[in-house]
């Protein structure tokens, strides 16, 4: 069977220099929390890491956003599913991948520093993100993209104070996940079905949701669930979703430089050509001229 470290379809990846995180070690603010790694592998089919305990000499964390994986700690290895994160801890022996037949979609973080270990107690098991009215996912992904498209943009110093406070933020929405999601409830009015609908699209932009996977989370007959978003927006459920999707796309042609494929995947089209042709027909023209007409 085939395992490899990297190589992925759509997949972005950024390793610091050396000389970087020597200077980042150095620094007052750097010296408490540093990445050292960053990256999204979509669809990583025979996905495979192993490392002595002398080889890990950093934190590992990693988001599954779909599909299964696995990983080894102490010669226990646990299961990771969809919307599951998890913390490898420094100097420990350590084995992780992707499940054979549903491989995972991760976003990942290698990281170190002198609250590293405080961020980390308790993530060395699988921790569960269910997306909810306040689960925050979606807001919570566009960090870590901000983290990423920063530190992308070059290794000045305030890139990198910027990346290290964000990422401080990133980790304390997952350790103190109850107080990050309710921070936003306490203004919220009752929402209706379809606007309930509209944020669970939202919380899951990049993947490929089902009617029945909507009419399922609000607990309704599909064929009710599209007869009342209908009424309300005007659009099926689907149809709709697509439009998000587009427009999170939009989003990454207008302010970052990935490729349209890196694109097309992140939002849950496996097929970029299938990708093009949504865009195009929802927005009038392709996603490449789309990036080179002057806006604003």
């Amino acid at each position: 069977m085939a395992k490899i470290k990297s190589g992925f379809k759509g997949e972005r990846a950024i390793i610091l220099p050396v000389s970087i995180i020597d200077e980042i070690k150095g620094d007052e603010l750097g010296r408490l929390l540093h990445i050292t790694d960053i990256g999204f592998y979509p669809k990583a089919e025979f996905h495979f890491r192993k490392r002595s305990k002398e080889e890990a000499n950093q934190y590992v964390f990693i988001y599954c956003l779909e599909g299964q994986g696995w990983f080894e700690i102490d010669e226990v290895r646990y299961k990771v599913s969809e919307n599951q994160y998890f913390v490898l801890p420094k100097n420990k022996s350590h084995a992780y991948g992707s499940q054979n037949k549903n491989p995972w979609t991760i976003y990942w973080i290698h990281f170190d520093g002198e609250k590293a270990a405080y961020f980390s107690e308790g993530l060395d098991k699988p921790a569960q993100i269910s997306p909810g009215k306040n689960s925050r996912i979606q807001e919570r992904l566009q960090l870590f993209e901000e983290i990423y498209s920063t530190l992308k943009n070059g290794y000045s110093k305030n890139n990198l104070d910027y990346s290290i406070t964000s990422f401080f933020h990133f980790l304390g929405s997952l350790k103190f996940i109850g107080a990050y999601r309710e921070s936003t409830s306490a203004n919220q009015q009752p929402r209706d079905l379809a606007e309930d609908a509209i944020h669970f699209m939202r919380e899951n932009i990049r993947k490929r949701l089902t009617l029945k996977d909507m009419s399922d989370y609000l607990e309704i007959s599909a064929s009710h669930f599209s007869l009342i978003f209908q009424k309300k927006t005007g659009y099926s459920p689907l149809n709709y979703f697509n439009q998000l999707k587009i427009q999170e796309a939009c989003h990454y042609l207008d302010f970052s430089d990935q490729k349209v494929n890196q694109i097309s995947m992140m939002i849950g089209f496996e097929d970029p050509f299938y990708f093009s042709r949504i865009f195009t027909k929802t927005m009038g023209l392709s996603p490449s001229e789309y990036r080179s007409k002057k806006k604003g």
